[in-house]
């Protein structure tokens, strides 16, 4: 009788553990494997940013390997912050991405008189794509030949010389605050909504001056239309060599580079985290890619996850003592 219970015994356990098996294994099988559903990259400028081509680059790339659509949303505003918030609050599932860049996640946080997210703590940085340099943009009407002369120009002005940047937080922003501080020289800030807009009153004479990205400004000073004096790298850009960077210029601290990346909100899964990252990495790669970025005036550079996350961080970092010296707000 015994026996025979243990025998009973064995087998209902036996079966148990075949049962919850076959259940786990169906239970495998029904999670849902990401991607699903359309993929959402926010940008935090206007069209016609460096971030805005970035997107415009890779969503179809991404589309193509992930076999869901890639959709762009602009979302401009306070500094880069309104699109970060909004992408910080957004599900951790992968289905919502921003395009980070430096005004997001380095700049605008120190602006904010309380900021509303934090670039470390409610995001995963996922991918790195490129930088940009930023250059010292002047319309042909300002008399002047080359950096040096820009900079004893400013300082003989009688009123503050108007420049303009894409957008408040921007790069732009405050390399043209830290610029007037080292000459001593006044300048006004006019941020705009996105430098396509800023770039249209530069070419028109409504602005005399910009701190602006590389890549749209190449085929205007190309055809004369704007004047580049200087670029804010640390060596000679490949696609102007002609233009003197800061560092030779002796401005070091006047180095500076809007850096792009792909981030998602805090706690996506691992394994997700690390499919979107395998991804951009390998999108970026292809070098039809490369020749695009490339073409567009970014510095480009493999770099692991866990590399962009620490860029990240050190760029908040430093960005900080800018913004604290400058007394620039949003």
């Amino acid at each position: 009788m015994t026996q025979a219970l243990n025998r009973r015994q064995a087998l209902q356990a036996a079966f148990a553990l075949g049962s919850a098996a076959l259940l786990g294994t169906a239970g495998a099988q029904a999670a849902p494997q990401w991607p699903q559903k359309t993929i959402k990259l926010v940008v935090t400028f206007p069209p016609g940013g460096s971030s805005d081509i970035v997107a415009r680059l890779l969503a179809p790339k991404l589309a193509e390997q992930l076999g869901q659509p890639v959709v762009i949303e602009n979302k401009p505003g306070a500094g880069s912050s309104l699109g970060a918030l909004a992408v910080a609050q957004s599900p951790s599932d992968g289905y919502t991405l921003l395009v980070s860049n430096s005004a997001a996640m380095s700049i605008a946080p120190h602006l904010l008189s309380k900021a509303s997210y934090h670039p470390i703590q409610h995001f995963e940085h996922l991918a790195y794509v490129g930088a940009v340099p930023t250059v010292v943009v002047v319309h042909p009407s300002v008399p002047v030949r080359n950096f040096e002369q820009l900079v004893q120009w400013l300082q003989s002005q009688s009123s503050p010389v108007a420049f303009g940047s894409g957008g408040a937080a921007s790069v732009g922003h405050l390399v043209g605050e830290q610029l007037a501080q080292r000459i001593q020289a006044p300048m006004q800030h006019i941020p705009y909504r996105g430098a396509g807009p800023m770039r249209s009153d530069l070419l028109g004479g409504q602005i005399p001056l910009a701190i602006d990205a590389l890549p749209q400004n190449l085929a205007l000073m190309q055809s004369g239309q704007l004047k580049v004096l200087a670029v804010t790298s640390p060596a000679r850009a490949v696609q102007a060599p002609q233009v003197p960077c800061m560092a030779e210029l002796g401005y070091p601290e006047l180095v500076s580079e809007n850096y792009v990346g792909i981030s998602a909100p805090a706690g996506l899964p691992a394994a997700v985290s690390a499919r979107i990252a395998a991804v951009v990495r390998q999108v970026c790669q292809q070098d039809e890619v490369v020749a695009a970025l490339h073409q567009q005036g970014f510095v480009t550079q493999d770099m692991e996850q866990a590399a962009f996350a620490q860029l990240v961080q050190q760029q908040f970092e430093n960005w900080k003592s800018v913004a604290q010296q400058t007394g620039a707000t949003l």
